[in-house]
């Protein structure tokens, strides 16, 4: 039974119209970030003292699913949506998700799969895929009482593109009204620059946890680990600025990745994996270095690139499309000496690392990597080894393969600036 907005609450088991759902989700919206904005600095200081998540599941057929998600006390919740592919993104303040590790990996229904994690300090989510258009047919929260938890219910229906689309236009309008940018948004600083500045950007975090090793090693836990590691014997030589794209378990998108390698005006940026893959992942192993390319060198590279380029679609992020080729001549140029330099610098890599560590054949590779895409700053994404092989998955736990490598690519680094102001690139000397 259908019922106008005037009338709407979000009662169990009454049907409102997509329509008038958005615009009860668009006024909602605005008070849900002042409640979450309000409750932020707790979590942030206490994650413990998060509510938890103990149990999520879904229900139903391909013509009505219901999502049911079980919490350890109620919690404000926004519900939005994001197509191609189809996905409903449901936002949550901080929580504590103690749920199996294989938890959504298999839906059901309308529902294909979903996924969960921290996206952002002091805000959770989970975003679920979904198998066509889909409208939230009800949604409401049962209180905790008498020790149940306290439970969400979202319910599905089959629904078109086109309602589909505004549905997921006036609900991402409420959310961008109602947030606040972040601040990598924003990065200042006052140090005079007198050392090059290198940005060392751990792939993955928060929601995206990335590959999962044969044991189940997370590679965004490994490579924020190593690149700590790298971090730290940069910093002791003296000779540069290091920054981290992230110092935590936190999601962060992939052109911000790249904004703040431009925003501190790096010399040279270090996108850190340690990937899976998907055919013959029995037999690749070794550490490979990536450059970018409009095209992919093999096979390989460009089914590594495509599983990372997937990193926003995973966590629920807007895909803005990309921006048209610059024609400024000056820009162009800068684009091209930043290429030769990112190639420069990878051919040094992988000369250090060939007596420290073990490499793939053919470790230099090239593909259309988004995290690549700076035109003004030299950049390379280094895959330490790769996760879907065993022997590669106890390197990248051992502190001792972890020393080594970070030693080699310090070495590198070194060899890079050294060229470079040989070349008249005018850069530091790095001795």
């Amino acid at each position: 039974m259908a019922v106008s907005c005037e009338k709407t609450g979000l009662k169990p088991f009454v049907s409102i119209p997509f329509g008038c759902l958005a615009f009860v989700l668009t006024v909602l919206l605005g008070v849900l970030f002042s409640a979450l904005g309000a409750s932020l600095p707790a979590y942030a200081q206490d994650p413990q003292n998060a509510p938890a998540v103990v149990d999520a599941r879904v229900a139903g057929d391909d013509v009505r699913t219901r999502i049911i998600v079980d919490l350890e006390r109620q919690v404000n919740v926004a519900i939005s949506a994001l197509a191609d592919p189809y996905r409903l993104i449901i936002d949550l303040p901080q929580v504590r998700f103690e749920l199996p590790e294989d938890a959504g990996s298999e839906g059901r229904g309308l529902v294909s799969a979903w996924r969960f994690g921290l996206f952002a300090a002091g805000k959770s989510r989970i975003v679920v895929d979904v198998t066509e258009p889909v409208a939230v047919d009800k949604t409401f929260v049962i209180p905790a009482v008498d020790g149940q938890p306290a439970r969400l219910v979202i319910d599905l229906v089959k629904s078109n593109r086109e309602t589909f689309l505004k549905f997921a236009s006036s609900s991402r309008e409420a959310l961008h009204q109602g947030a606040t940018s972040s601040k990598a948004d924003r990065i200042e600083t006052d140090e005079k620059k007198i050392r090059p500045v290198i940005v060392l950007d751990p792939g993955h975090g928060g929601i995206d946890t990335g590959a999962r090793g044969v044991d189940g090693t997370l590679e965004k836990a490994v490579v924020l680990d190593f690149s700590s590691i790298l971090k730290r014997k940069l910093e002791e030589t003296g000779r540069y600025t290091v920054h981290l794209t992230r110092e935590d378990d936190t999601f962060i998108p992939l052109s911000q990745r790249v904004q703040i390698g431009h925003d501190l005006a790096a010399d040279l940026f270090i996108s850190i994996h340690a990937d899976s893959v998907r055919r013959g992942g029995e037999t690749v192993r070794g550490a490979t270095v990536y450059t970018l390319s409009d095209r992919a060198s093999d096979s390989l590279a460009g089914q590594i690139a495509e599983s990372e380029n997937s990193s926003d679609i995973i966590a629920g992020v807007v895909l803005a499309d990309e921006p048209a080729e610059v024609t400024d001549i000056l820009i162009d140029l800068a684009r091209r000496e930043s290429r030769n330099f990112s190639v420069f610098f990878a051919r040094t890599l992988v000369d250090e690392l060939k007596s420290a560590v073990r490499l793939i054949n053919n470790p230099h590779r090239s593909a259309g990597f988004r995290v690549l895409k700076s035109h003004d700053v030299p950049s390379v994404l280094v895959e330490l080894g790769y996760l879907s092989n065993e022997f590669d998955e106890k390197l990248l736990v051992s502190d001792k393969w972890r020393e080594r490598m970070a030693d080699a690519m310090v070495e590198a680094v070194d060899a890079f600036f050294r060229m470079r102001v040989a070349q008249g690139a005018g850069q530091p000397a790095a001795n």
